[in-house]
């Protein structure tokens, strides 16, 4: 059966999943797939959707318990994993059946853990459904491996190895993550720095956490600002963050403050070096030839990511202390280029991947 149509389980927390969900929707719109994405939060209902997201919120603001349910709950197998694991399926899996049922879909593809139950009742109930997860991180926890998958596409042999962990006879494909192509078309850090107003020869940092703007910040701009670094300064969708990050700009004139922008392109381009969490930003970052130094704020899957960025190289880590990052920054920049090359990718060979591992798979796609 020829695919017409695909549907993309996504999840809230940050912007990546989304994105990612978007670049591979694109990639299929030439074979004339029609892709929907939808939210796993609204799919489990007010009720339930709400409780997840303010779970997790909580375990994400105490990092202590937020390493204990992952490591051992989630990637452990432990009790209160299953049961979460099972909540969310009996709560999504009504209203994806719904869903399913008006846009009928041939392929399924989880970019989020929680949809990967839900998509695979979906599919014992029909057969002929396709059902493919797409994971970013660099490690997989038990929720996001269910076995029924028809293929598990991943970005490092080290995230194939963690999916066999739980399913040894899963079917893997190893592929480059998307990034957006306005990173590919950022400009020259001379152009975006006259656009922005930091000087030439000046040391520029770009500072940033995520979409949630996790971790001191603001504490962090000031102190690299007194450091003589230029910053650049992104709160993300955290409006008090964005606040207080203000107010350290009309402290410290090195210090150019963002909230939520689409400059991140720009941002990178003018600057010397990139300060944040692990995740989607540092792919971002590579693509425009920057070197990183990664904030240890993200606990449970931010720790793996992280690790996996020091072992690919350019990259430092530092504790979220303002003194911790001034040193690092300083450290890393005294022994690294002040730019480098650019890789020679393009969106488009993220496209080619994408489809073909679909296709190696059993997948059918018309013609272009």
């Amino acid at each position: 059966m020829t695919i017409r149509r695909a549907l993309f389980l996504s999840g809230s927390h940050g912007k990546g999943h989304d994105t990612l969900a978007e670049a591979c929707a694109d990639a299929l719109a030439p074979y004339g797939v029609e892709s929907k994405v939808l939210d796993c939060g609204p799919l489990m209902g007010r009720g339930p959707g709400v409780i997840a997201d303010r779970v997790f919120r909580a375990l994400l603001s105490s990092t202590p318990v937020y390493d204990g349910f992952h490591f051992s709950q989630l990637r452990g197998e432990g009790v209160l994993g299953r049961f979460a694991d099972r909540a969310s399926e009996r709560a999504m899996y009504p209203h994806l059946r719904d869903e399913a049922s008006r846009f009928r879909p041939d392929l399924i593809v989880s970019v989020f853990a929680t949809g990967t139950a839900a998509a695979e009742h979906l599919k014992a109930e029909h057969p002929d459904l396709v059902t493919v997860v797409f994971m970013t991180d660099s490690f997989a926890h038990r929720v996001w491996v269910h076995e029924g998958t028809d293929l598990f596409l991943v970005t490092s042999q080290l995230a194939a190895a963690s999916v066999r962990r739980y399913w040894p006879q899963a079917r893997i494909d190893v592929v480059n993550a998307p990034v957006r192509s306005s990173f590919y078309e950022a400009p020259a850090q001379e152009q975006a720095r006259a656009g922005l107003g930091v000087p030439t020869e000046a040391s520029c940092v770009l500072l940033m956490s995520g979409s949630w703007g996790v971790g001191p910040l603001a504490e962090v701009a000031a102190a690299l600002a007194r450091a003589g670094h230029w910053v650049l300064a992104v709160a993300g969708t955290n409006a008090r963050l964005e606040r207080r990050l203000a107010a350290v700009a009309g402290e410290e004139p090195r210090v150019i403050s963002f909230g939520y922008t689409d400059r991140v392109p720009e941002l990178m381009a003018a600057s010397d070096v990139v300060v944040t969490s692990s995740g989607d930003t540092c792919r971002e970052a590579r693509v425009i030839g920057r070197g990183l130094v990664l904030l240890d704020v993200m606990p449970g899957h931010g720790r793996e990511n992280l690790m996996h960025e020091l072992e690919m190289g350019d990259a430092a880590v530092c504790s979220p202390r303002p003194e911790s990052v001034v040193g690092s920054v300083q450290v890393f920049l005294a022994s690294r280029p002040r730019t480098s090359d650019r890789p020679g990718v393009s969106p488009a060979a993220f496209d080619k991947e994408f489809c073909d591992s679909l296709v190696r798979a059993g997948v059918r796609l018309g013609e272009r």
